[in-house]
């Protein structure tokens, strides 16, 4: 199947207040994540990615314009993206929320947490996963099992999509990181998914863009003894 590209948001208003924002409305990005979305273009821009779709949220809209203008694309927004419903604890500082009790279910057990009056992270992850392999097939059938494209989300949704693809426990996302406008890529196959990056938040993308796979080898196949490497890691 295809490659994604999974691109978290750049840095918000929120992010920087130590706010957690959830579906708030109005959460824009700052100086800081306006930067990091222009300095996208660069990053991105020579790639050859055939479809971006979009959390509902103003800041990965935001996070995105920049690159889909240059690229000539119309973002595809994705409801099943969204960022994760924290009911009750959105809007609420972090440091305040360290004394809830559900707090440790969250960091130790997360399988388990749903958040008051909102949704559950293993549904965040159901519908997230669900959501990327849909349009990862799209993507492959319009373009061929060669094509990149982009997902535009948030942490914890990008966490879970990750943990799925790398085949650990839910309960196990929480050791993944996720920085504003980091980048991670996952090529899905029809028997399982290789993880290409992980919060890359620079250097050469180029080693992402699928290659011809070797004589005999089935794309979904590793390759035995480990690759003969990227491009972007001549040199290194």
């Amino acid at each position: 199947m295809a490659t994604v590209v999974l691109l978290r948001h750049a840095r918000s208003s929120a992010n920087n207040a130590g706010v957690l924002a959830g579906r708030s409305e109005g959460v824009l990005l700052d100086e800081t994540g306006q930067r990091q979305a222009a300095g996208l273009v660069g990053r991105l821009a020579g790639l050859p990615v055939r479809s971006v779709v979009v959390s509902p949220l103003t800041r990965c809209g935001q996070t995105v314009a920049p690159l889909v203008a240059e690229l000539g694309l119309s973002p595809v927004v994705e409801p099943g993206l969204a960022e994760v419903d924290y009911g009750s604890w959105t809007g609420k500082a972090i440091r305040d929320l360290v004394e809830e009790p559900l707090w440790k279910v969250v960091q130790r057990h997360p399988s388990a947490a749903v958040f008051p009056d909102g949704e559950g992270l293993a549904g965040v992850q159901a519908r997230a996963v669900a959501a990327v392999r849909a349009h990862d097939a799209r993507v492959e059938a319009e373009f061929g099992e060669r094509a990149l494209w982009l997902v535009c989300s948030h942490g914890d949704v990008i966490k879970a999509i990750l943990a799925d693809a790398l085949g650990q426990h839910l309960d196990s996302f929480q050791r993944i990181v996720v920085d504003p406008a980091s980048v991670s890529v996952v090529r899905y196959t029809a028997t399982r998914p290789f993880v290409l990056r992980m919060n890359d938040c620079g250097g050469d993308l180029g080693g992402v863009v699928p290659a011809e796979p070797e004589a005999g080898q089935a794309p979904e196949d590793a390759t035995v003894g480990g690759s003969t490497g990227a491009p972007a890691c001549e040199g290194r």
